[in-house]
């Protein structure tokens, strides 16, 4: 993506307030690139760290000095809910989003410095390239990392195996991989439970743990965390389909990092393997009243879903 376009009319920013920060996220949705959209799932993301950041795993003291990489950053949400948590971001994505993702890095940097020059929260947050399963630019960023996170990564079938071959590369027997994706495909969804649950400990943080505006039905949380024998870019990753050994109910190695009680990590519960129809769950506005953003927002993508299959003659 070159500086033309980059200020071309076809880039429009939206404006999010996490932790309370104004922050402005320039997007591209008229791109050939999905990574130049800010998608709903990086939202519900953020607003989840929001949400848990004053006690347990999530809060400053515990996050500082983490490090942390976002695999599929786009426009760069997640990432930065992160560093103001005072982790230490590598935000990864293809070279063609490198661009945008940078500009929107940089811009709220400066935001947030000028807000608040002696904030201690703030920890950092650097762009590199990372094409899943290149272990060029995996040696590169210097795994293991403490969290490895990701938001709507998950969309077609031939991106699960490097997906997941790059995170074990990535992992340690301490990390923790944090990953939100909106459903969308049920094949898709059953057939990444199966490799995620043949590899790691997995386990779907539950809606009452999220932010109680920004969140909706078919937008997922997942918490995971290796299986023992396997972490770093040497191993192989197990992809076989069979069924998965049971998923622990609470704690883990990797949940329970820096001698982390159960107790302190948030409740998570075993995921199902079986998508939800958005189409079910219908947000409406009272009284006709006026819709949030976060509102107009959902509308836009269950639109978006109607119209897809439908073609004009």
């Amino acid at each position: 993506m070159d500086a033309d376009r980059l200020n071309s009319p076809s880039t429009s920013a939206i404006i999010l307030e996490i932790l309370s920060h104004q922050l402005h996220f320039s997007q591209d949705p008229n791109s050939k690139h999905l990574g130049t959209t800010v998608w709903d799932s990086s939202v519900v993301f953020a607003k989840f760290l929001e949400r848990n950041c004053r006690k347990g795993r999530f809060c400053p003291t515990k996050l500082k000095g983490k490090r942390v990489i976002e695999l599929g950053a786009g426009c760069g949400v997640a990432g930065f809910g992160m560093a103001l948590l005072g982790c230490d971001v590598i935000s990864t994505d293809q070279v063609e989003v490198l661009p945008l993702l940078m500009k929107n890095i940089q811009r709220n940097t400066s935001r947030v410095m000028q807000t608040n020059p002696d904030s201690a929260s703030f920890g950092s947050i650097q762009v590199m390239e990372l094409d899943w399963g290149n272990q060029e630019h995996i040696k590169t960023v210097d795994p293991p990392f403490d969290y490895i996170i990701g938001t709507d990564v998950v969309y077609a079938e031939y991106l699960l195996e490097p997906l997941l071959k790059t995170i074990i590369s990535l992992s340690g027997p301490r990390t923790t991989i944090l990953l939100g994706y909106e459903i969308r495909s049920t094949t898709v969804h059953e057939q990444m439970l199966r490799m995620w649950k043949n590899n790691f400990d997995v386990k779907t943080i539950p809606k009452g743990k999220m932010d109680s505006k920004y969140q909706h039905a078919s937008i997922q949380l997942f918490m995971m965390g290796l299986k023992p024998g396997l972490g770093s870019s040497e191993n192989t990753a197990q992809l076989s389909d069979g069924k998965s050994s049971e998923v622990r109910a609470e704690g883990s190695d990797a949940s329970e990092e820096n001698g982390e009680s159960s107790s302190e990590v948030e409740e998570v519960e075993d995921t199902g393997s079986t998508a939800i129809n958005e189409d079910s769950q219908p947000i409406v506005a009272p009284n006709n009243e006026k819709l949030s953003d976060w509102e107009a927002r959902r509308y836009g993508s269950m639109a978006a879903r109607l119209l897809r299959d439908v073609k004009i003659t």
